[in-house]
């Protein structure tokens, strides 16, 4: 990662021995600090990897709905040819001619 913690714990302790923290005092704080950064860093790498594997969770669950989806789409036209819906038969008129006829006024 590169968000890591640097923690140089001889400074660490020279700093405290400049501030009048005895020597044995000094060193077991520095271990005590560098011990807290290590299960900080920890669990943030815990938390990282459990939002990118809800991550894949959430990608893997999209593909499955896609394929889902498109199954069901493929079934139901697979059914709907098996047995297609009925259609009523109208027969075409043969030789059937529409004319128009004038309107002739009648004779007195």
């Amino acid at each position: 990662m590169g968000n890591t913690i640097v923690f140089d714990t001889l400074e660490f302790t020279e700093q405290l021995k400049a501030s009048g923290v005895p020597d044995d005092q000094a060193k077991g704080h520095a271990k005590a600090m560098a011990h807290v950064l290590e299960q900080i860093e920890e669990a943030r790498l815990k938390e990282l990897a459990t939002k990118r594997d809800l991550k894949e969770l959430e990608l893997r669950m999209v593909i499955k709905m896609g394929g889902m989806i498109l199954a069901g789409i493929g079934i139901l036209f697979g059914l709907m040819r098996a047995w297609p819906l009925p259609v009523q038969f109208v027969p075409v008129p043969g030789q059937e001619i529409h004319q128009t006829v004038p309107l002739i006024p009648p004779k007195k």
